[in-house]
């Protein structure tokens, strides 16, 4: 075990990333219906599809368990209720505007088979339970329930199930095997639990808005026809559960909303509520007999489909994987679908030392959080990503103990950066979760030189530029690039490749400018990378020329050019031209023995490269004179070469 100094110090040198956090996943998603209105909404777990009924649109939308539109059923006057074949063979719909209930085949998502349920029937919601297929009819005031089995090659509609029984608004009609349940919504709510095993409905338990709740939105029915669930969408902020048995209330699951107006029931008995509120929160997710959710939902008036949750709007997926929700609002309806809402969500956390040595061992710390204990089998994935493995190396399994922490040692073989990445896949009560950490591996300085540095040379010089590497680990390639000074020439990669067996590669540069030139190393797993610069300094070209003498002639062994003292010499100045380029001119005189300054000045190059000058003024007669053009760094009006001197242009003046 570490001691706690160490790990104290681990958590303070370390970076660490965390992910997953309560609320919707990273994958839910809000798609848009083309439906006009909403009827009701029916999950397909086998073929992994979502029914939407449309009953102005006069027909049903399938989606895949993305949101995203797959097939559309049209000609289904008026459908209201869906309810799904156990086997999810068939989806059946309630037509009241054709007196008839439609079996839509799954697999192709087609009709067919249309019941015809009598005229003026109308059928409004419908369930299928004890191999049955029940649904409400009729007229206000003297509604009832009927029933036919699909299995028969000619089912015959039996109507009037419940004798007796009239009611004003048809009840809603949930399922659970043999059980069938009817809910009575508005002023006066109640629930009706059936046993239709033997074909016929025997009731077993009937209750009133004292059992329920008045002004019953909603109610869902738990998969194995136990427990109620009711809502109601105008007088509370709480939802009922009920024992089917009985129909005593066994609990409440209050939420922080008005008006809880959709239920559903995952599974493994997960709660799911939805509020008719846009300004609140939207969607509540509880675990069974809890009083707090575990997993809400909050979305924006401004966010796509985001005002409100539809009443009756909510549906799990049969295998609890995920929660439907059909959103209204001023953009449209949306089909929103959540991911992993029944399970807890869980945070990754992991810390590695920021800094470390290859080739010694470094340790890493983790912690899983959930307000859901772990499983006592419950491991990480550890994974290195390296110079060495870039597309990662798998590291094996660390164990996650009681309270979520783990552990793991690694001995890293690549320098640089190195980032370890734990993963826990989830389990049936928890969602995935996943985090990293980046360390920064040592690596050894590699050897790298660059000749001509501070070397100067005539313009145009080829000169051979010579990069060599020392001992490095698997790469041997360098990079050469060349920056000449004066911003309109880029930097420009002159050669990329592996150097020979002395270590060497080279370059030749056209020496025009100053230059920089850089050899670069990009380094490997065990050497760090590497750059070296060596800057070369070029000269320009001079040429300097007098004219309008009248001889040429020597004194001791020096040629001077013989002017009369009214004629003004024309000196012309050849240079490399660059722009706002100017040659510096320097007069001389020859006194007593030595050479004194007789003044300087700038005159601008011309786009030619060319200057002309013409030495006016009064000439002194019988004194010897020299003049030279000079390019200066810098007082020429760039810098882009180095300082160049032309030769001297010896003259003199007679009468």
């Amino acid at each position: 075990m570490r001691t706690v100094a160490t790990a104290l110090a681990v958590l303070f040198s370390s970076s660490a990333m965390a992910v997953g956090a309560a609320g919707p996943a990273a994958a839910d998603s809000a798609k848009a219906l083309p439906v006009s209105s909403y009827g009701d909404l029916a999950v397909d777990g086998v073929h992994k599809r979502v029914y939407i009924s449309d009953p102005a649109g006069n027909k049903i939308v399938v989606t895949d368990y993305t949101g995203q539109v797959v097939a559309t059923v049209p000609n289904l006057s008026g459908v209201r209720d869906l309810a799904i074949s156990p086997d999810s063979g068939f989806v059946y719909a309630a037509l009241p505007g054709a007196d008839a209930v439609v079996a839509i085949e799954t697999v192709n998502s087609t009709a067919a088979a249309r019941y015809s349920t009598g005229e003026n029937t109308g059928p409004q919601t419908l369930a299928v339970a004890g191999g049955q297929v029940w649904f409400t009819y009729g007229q206000e005031s003297s509604r009832n329930l009927g029933s036919f089995d699909p299995a028969q090659s000619s089912p015959e509609i039996v109507l009037g199930r419940l004798p007796g029984n009239t009611w004003t608004d048809a009840p809603e009609l949930e399922s659970a095997g043999n059980t069938l349940v009817l809910g009575f919504h508005g002023t006066w709510s109640g629930l009706a639990v059936y046993d239709v095993s033997t074909g016929a409905p025997v009731l077993c338990k009937e209750g009133t808005q004292a059992d329920a709740r008045s002004e019953m939105a909603d109610f869902a029915l738990s998969a194995d026809g136990t427990q109620i669930v009711t809502t109601s969408g105008t007088s509370s902020y709480e939802a009922t559960a009920i024992n089917a048995a009985d129909l005593t209330r066994t609990g409440g699951y209050p939420i922080d909303a008005y008006g809880p107006d959709s239920a559903a029931i995952a599974p493994d008995g997960t709660v799911a509520l939805a509020a008719n509120s846009p300004y609140d929160k939207d969607v509540f997710v509880f675990k069974p007999s809890a009083t707090q959710p575990f997993r809400t939902y909050t979305y924006g008036a401004s966010t796509p489909g985001g005002d409100i949750i539809a009443a009756q709007g909510l549906s799990w997926a049969p295998d609890g994987s995920r929660l439907f929700a059909i959103a209204q609002g001023q953009g449209g309806t949306y089909l929103r679908v959540l991911d992993d809402a029944a399970r807890y969500p869980v945070t990754a956390v992991l810390s590695a030392p920021a800094r470390a040595a290859r080739g010694k061992q470094l340790e890493a710390t983790g912690k899983l959080t959930s307000d859901k204990p772990f499983p006592a089998d419950a491991k990480v994935t550890v994974v290195r990503t390296d110079l060495d493995s870039p597309k990662g190396m798998s590291l094996g399994t660390a164990t996650v103990a009681a309270d979520g922490a783990f552990s793991f040692t690694d001995t890293p073989p690549a320098g640089g950066d190195v980032t370890y990445a734990v993963h826990y896949a989830g389990d049936a009560a928890h969602t995935a979760a996943s985090a990293s950490a980046k360390v920064d591996v040592s690596r050894a300085t590699p050897s790298l030189t660059l000749n001509r540095n501070g070397s100067t040379y005539s313009y145009g010089a080829d000169v051979s530029f010579t990069a060599h590497l020392g001992t490095t680990y698997k790469n041997r390639t360098v990079e050469i690039w060349s920056d000449p000074f004066g911003a309109d020439k880029p930097k420009k990669l002159l050669r990329k490749g592996t150097v020979d067996s002395s270590g060497n590669l080279s370059v030749t540069v056209d020496m025009t400018r100053d230059t920089t030139v850089t050899a670069v190393f990009a380094g490997d797993a065990r050497y760090a990378p590497r750059s070296v610069k060596s800057t070369a300094y070029a000269r320009v070209k001079i040429s300097t020329s007098v004219a309008k003498q009248y001889k040429t002639a020597k004194i001791g062994s020096t040629s001077y050019a013989y002017f009369h003292k009214k004629t003004d010499p024309v000196v012309t100045t050849t240079m490399t031209y660059y722009k706002n380029r100017a040659q510096k001119l320097d007069l001389q005189v020859y006194y007593q023995g030595k050479w004194y300054d007789g003044g300087s000045k700038y005159f601008k190059l011309g786009t030619d490269g060319k200057s002309v000058v013409t030495l006016g003024g009064t000439h002194e007669t019988g004194y010897r004179m020299r003049l030279r053009s000079s390019y200066v760094n810098g007082s020429s009006g760039d810098t882009v070469n180095s300082t160049t001197h032309g030769a001297w242009k010896y003259f003199y003046f007679t009468k």
